[in-house]
């Protein structure tokens, strides 16, 4: 992560409009900046057995011994019921997507079934599962406990370790390069998840995510529109929900003068960080992905950035704690690398992936948009964009810059609406504004992960939106 050529480093961190850093003599890529801990890749003990692949099954129509091979052993789990295992979406290449499913704690036969995606772009979704909204979290070193805030209570909910190389997923061929493969692989995972239980085909399905599944969200959701009327297994695709969500750089790269009116930064340092932005996004509006990665890396996101070396900070997830405790991390990644937890999961003796070389497959795809799939997607399915108050990877403002940028049927509408406030009891949650399909809420108090920072929030959030359910009181 950050720069290894210290001359590179001088002229990225010292660029004006008179002055710009030479690309072509440096080969070495930017990195972006970290969003999730990253939790422990090294299997510790014992032989947990083969992955288990659950196309063999679903290729012979044997549904019913497929479910009864995924099923978890709730006893590892306080009792909560699941399934979990391996669709393979490349026979050629052997690459396969992990999932781990929970049937909905309330009405299974009728309640909303939901796709979480995980960012990064490399993130594993166990993050999701256990430390966002998951019906079980730790609290300690192997000391599970049950969450009460779960979204699986009145929902089914599936993680999705994508795309492939991320957390537990694997492959022996190549990774994916940009959002069209990502939406191609998530879509043949799909298939096969509504044909191992079809019983939930005719259920209203939701897809979610946050951070770079701002992208991921989009993808999947925009490759279902283009499919579902030819298919022979229609999915039934209500609405999407993207959590602080990275979609559109060139609208997104805005962080200049939302960190000078916090006072994070001095107004010089407000002037070297703009004009990277305004570079950064010239160089993707011309179509050079790696050198507006550089500019990106030099402005805010990289270990040397701007930003990091004028406030010091270590932690852009919220800007009221200075450093990130990563404890949760290690826990899980402690508890996910036992033998008995491994076979339980089926999951075998695969090594998991801390997503690095998905990252690199990915590179010159984080500056790219995906606006205009979303702006598709506005005028067929429900769209909620939700953004926590004190982020600084993805700052409110900017999300509200990119979602004004947006041209739908609803564009002129959401730019007159009144705004709402949401309450949770008697307490404020935030603020709403809706026009047309789209919804933008406010979360108080949370940053980049909204149903961790603010569990209760995030539940009633996700509630209402697949209830259909408005953000007033």
């Amino acid at each position: 992560m950050g720069f290894k050529f210290s001359l590179l480093l001088c002229a990225l961190l010292t660029c004006t409009l008179a002055e710009r850093p030479t690309f072509s003599k440096f080969a070495r890529k930017p990195r972006f900046k970290e969003l999730y801990g990253k939790l422990d890749a090294n299997i510790r003990v014992g032989d947990a057995g083969e992955p288990l692949i659950l196309t063999d099954y679903l290729k012979e129509n044997k549904i019913q011994e497929a479910q009864a091979a995924a099923e978890v052993d709730p006893t590892l789990f306080l009792g909560v019921k699941s399934y979990s295992g391996y669709f393979r979406i490349n026979e050629a290449t052997n690459a396969n997507l992990f999932f781990w499913f929970f049937p909905s704690q309330s009405n299974y036969a009728e309640d909303p079934v939901i796709l979480w995606l995980q960012g990064g772009p490399g993130c594993s979704s166990m993050f999701g599962l256990f430390e966002e909204h998951g019906p079980v979290q730790l609290v300690g070193d192997n000391q599970l406990e049950i969450r009460n805030t779960s979204w699986s209570k009145s929902n089914s909910i599936l993680y999705i370790d994508q795309p492939v190389g991320t957390g537990f997923s694997f492959t022996n061929g190549e990774f994916v390069k940009n959002q069209t493969q990502v939406g191609a692989d998530l879509y043949i995972v799909l298939q096969q998840f509504f044909q191992l239980f079809p019983e939930l085909q005719s259920n209203n399905f939701f897809i979610t995510g946050e951070s770079y599944g701002g992208k991921y969200v989009p993808a999947i959701s925009y490759t279902i529109l283009q499919n579902n009327p030819n298919a022979d297994l229609k999915i039934n695709l209500i609405g999407l929900a993207i959590g602080n969500g990275w979609s559109s750089p060139k609208h997104q790269l805005r962080y200049a003068d939302y960190l000078l009116q916090h006072g994070l930064i001095d107004s010089n340092t407000r002037d070297v960080m703009f004009d990277l932005e305004q570079q950064a996004v010239n160089s993707i509006n011309k179509g050079d992905f790696n050198e507006a990665n550089l500019y990106m890396d030099a402005d805010f996101r990289g270990q040397f950035s701007k930003f990091t070396l004028a406030t010091n900070f270590s932690n852009g997830n919220n800007y009221l704690v200075e450093d990130s405790d990563e404890s949760g991390d290690e826990w899980v990644g402690n508890f996910l690398q036992r033998e008995d937890i491994r076979r339980a999961i089926h999951v075998g003796n695969t090594p998991f992936s801390n997503g690095n070389e998905v990252y690199d497959s990915l590179i010159e795809d984080i500056p790219k948009s995906v606006a205009h799939w979303v702006e598709e997607l506005l005028e067929n399915y429900r769209v909620l964009i939700y953004n926590g108050q004190l982020d600084l990877i993805v700052p409110y403002p900017v999300t509200i810059d990119y979602i004004k940028s947006l041209n739908f049927s609803g564009a002129d509408d959401y730019k007159k609406a009144l705004r709402f406030t949401w309450f949770v009891g008697n307490r404020i949650a935030g603020y709403s504004k809706s026009a047309g399909n789209l919804t933008e809420v406010l979360v108080r108090n949370a940053g980049h992960n909204v149903p961790s920072d603010q569990p209760e929030w995030g539940l009633d959030l996700i509630n209402r939106f697949v209830k259909n359910q408005p953000f007033t009181n």
